[in-house]
């Protein structure tokens, strides 16, 4: 179950937008094996993080309720974690994600585009990390806003930015885009994936502008070409 971003939490109220009426959810085709963005297929990288060399101080919930067993792993270039996709529509109000249809919708997300507005749910594929905590702080590890990753499911894999921070003790999470683009249902009220999703993203990287799809996706095939290569 998602919950209100640590963006709403601390801006209350802020950066109210009017709601949009919702449209019919588009269909969402059955994600197919080929690759999705880049030269590194979905097995290679799935191969790399085989091995979990733990790097947090313990595990992440995936939801409200359950057990604590999400744990982030680390290498020398990039942390990564297995876990759900929850969706998050925060951010620029558009027909798919508004307060009519996400009861959870909050118009601010905690990065920014270059422009000071906030990043959109349903255009740009991001994915959302924990607040700092005692589990894990990812800004030790090079993780900040803009920072470049892979997402990988069920054979497709797609390049996002970290764009948002959530809940201290969750994980598993992402923008609307990166749900859709992957073939997972992105309706914020049903959607998402119970399991299978994996996030890898790569250590002090940097998408300029934040905003810019196509730089995480340049960034992130330099990247994973390396990460694969064990350099």
């Amino acid at each position: 179950m998602r919950v209100q971003s640590l963006t709403l939490a601390v801006a209350g109220a802020a950066l109210l937008a009017p709601s949009m009426a919702a449209a019919a959810e588009p269909r969402v085709p059955a994600a197919p094996t080929a690759l999705l963005e880049g030269d590194v297929r979905a097995t290679d990288l799935l191969t790399r993080v085989r091995d979990c060399t733990r790097i947090s101080h313990g595990r992440f919930r995936s939801d409200h309720g359950k057990r604590a067993s999400v744990a982030v792993c680390g290498t020398r270039h990039a942390v990564f974690w297995k876990a759900d996709l929850d969706i998050d529509c925060d951010g620029q109000p558009g027909p798919r994600c508004n307060r009519r249809t996400d009861p959870l919708f909050s118009a601010a997300t905690a990065y920014r585009q270059s422009d000071g507005r906030a990043l959109s749910a349903e255009r740009l594929p991001y994915v959302v990390v924990p607040a700092g905590g005692p589990v894990w702080n990812p800004a030790d590890d090079g993780v900040r806003g803009g920072s470049v990753a892979a997402v990988v499911y069920r054979g497709r894999v797609q390049y996002a930015v970290v764009g948002d921070i959530g809940p201290r003790g969750l994980i598993g999470e992402a923008s609307y885009a990166t749900a859709k683009a992957l073939g997972i249902d992105p309706n914020p009220r049903h959607g998402g994936a119970p399991s299978g999703v994996t996030y890898i993203v790569f250590k002090n990287s940097q998408a300029r502008p934040i905003e810019s799809h196509a730089a995480a996706v340049a960034a992130g095939r330099r990247l994973a070409r390396r990460f694969v290569q064990g350099e």
